[in-house]
């Protein structure tokens, strides 16, 4: 009898450690897979210009060209647009960068807003450039408020 429970014990132990340790990878393989599904914001038309982020909410001027594409290091000149109601856009801008394999932020730009501009409700000129190659996530804040996110590809 104390043997049969002395072999339970073991084995319900040995359950858990392994169930443990497979629960554990599984978390991983998730932040991996999430990493790794980043994509690319979309292009959508805004006055007579194309613009990358989110249509109706945030973007700056880009059509994918050599020209304005993302190299590591190259700066490049780009106008940010916002849309949204006098107090949402009330404040300093701030545009923090996380690349995709990496949870470091890195400070990208930021500025004073201006006024309508390309069809947006305000507008912002900046200087950009990533540090590497892959996806990036720009969150732009305005103010302390998280306002959204653009997702560009440094080539």
């Amino acid at each position: 009898m104390l043997k049969k429970r002395l072999v339970l014990i073991i084995a319900v132990f040995l359950s858990l450690v392994i169930v443990g340790c497979n629960d554990e990878n599984s978390i991983e393989k998730k932040e991996i897979k999430i990493q790794h599904n980043w994509n690319e914001s979309p292009l959508f038309e805004s006055g007579d210009y194309t613009m990358i982020g989110e249509e109706g909410q945030l973007g700056f001027i880009y059509d994918d060209s050599e020209v304005l594409r993302f190299y590591p290091n190259k700066v490049n000149k780009y106008m940010w647009h916002f849309w949204g109601e006098e107090q949402e856009l009330d404040g300093e801008v701030k545009i923090t960068a996380t690349h995709e394999n990496d949870n470091e932020e890195i400070y990208v730009t930021g500025g004073e807003i201006s006024g309508a501009n390309n069809g947006a409700d305000s507008h912002m000129p900046s200087n950009m450039s990533l540090p590497k190659s892959g996806m990036w996530k720009l969150d732009v804040y305005i103010g302390d408020r998280l306002f959204g996110s653009v997702y560009v590809k440094v080539h």
